[in-house]
């Protein structure tokens, strides 16, 4: 199969996580603290990925300072983006409680949220296609961090969109529309670093691995948090410890 081919693959296969989770929400019902669980655990997986997978690599293949540059430069473009979509009613989209707004509470909302779910997976996205560019095959660590996580995103923010009285067909609309963005992304990070140098290719990795951080930070880790439980540490632990196994045994 040709590289590029596998590229748009995984990224699609990447974000279809998504609409699985969405699915799940919207079927079923899912108790707040299996929300957060669930998040707890996806948080764990990604915070895993980039510290081992994304930014260890990066720093080995192109340089500390390269790896630096672009992980702050990411952090920075995110929270810049994120804070703008808050404003327009944004800042809630993965939580699975009554936080989101509706279009009636909080006009333009809806597109805020939908920018700001695209915002949250792209990285990922551009992640698995860098690592086709510097490896030659797609990290079975990363792909599986970024699905493992993805998951829980989508049914924690699919559970919040229900109750704030979204359709159908916006949220299957959002997360459909977010699975072929994501497939895009990693063919262009893919089809855009194919002979780029080595620091180049550094930096951009790091991009993507800040900007994951900052996610996690701002949207993700609230949420696991909502409902508190004695668990919610060691449930981050296990899924940090599962990616971490997975990066080992694969490498």
């Amino acid at each position: 199969m040709p590289t590029w081919v596998q590229a748009l693959l995984w990224g699609t296969v990447a974000g279809a996580a998504l609409v699985l989770g969405s699915a799940i929400a919207w079927k079923w019902t899912i108790a707040p603290k299996i929300v957060s669980s669930i998040m707890s655990f996806g948080a764990g997986v990604l915070i895993s990925a980039l510290s081992f997978d994304l930014v260890d690599e990066a720093e080995r293949g192109g340089g500390l300072w390269p790896t630096v540059a672009g992980f702050l430069a990411g952090a920075l473009v995110y929270v810049g983006a994120n804070a703008l979509l808050a404003r327009q009613g944004a800042k809630h989209r993965k939580r699975s409680g009554g936080k989101q707004p509706s279009e009636k509470d909080k006009p333009g909302s809806g597109t805020a949220i939908a920018i700001g779910a695209l915002l949250d997976g792209v990285p990922e996205s551009v992640v698995l296609g860098l690592g086709l560019v510097s490896g030659g095959s797609v990290s079975t660590a990363v792909l599986a961090a970024v699905f493992i996580s993805n998951v829980p995103e989508g049914l924690s923010s699919t559970a919040g969109m229900k109750k704030s009285g979204r359709s159908a067909g916006y949220v299957f609309g959002v997360w459909g529309g977010i699975a072929l963005i994501s497939g895009l992304a990693s063919l262009i990070g893919y089809a855009s670093l194919q002979n780029a140098p080595a620091e180049m290719v550094a930096f951009i990795t790091a991009i993507a691995a800040g900007a994951i951080l900052a996610m996690l930070a701002d949207t993700m880790i609230p949420e696991a948090f909502e409902e508190h439980h004695v668990l919610t540490g060691l449930i981050a632990a296990v899924g940090f410890l599962t990616a971490f196994t997975i990066s080992q045994a694969g490498g």
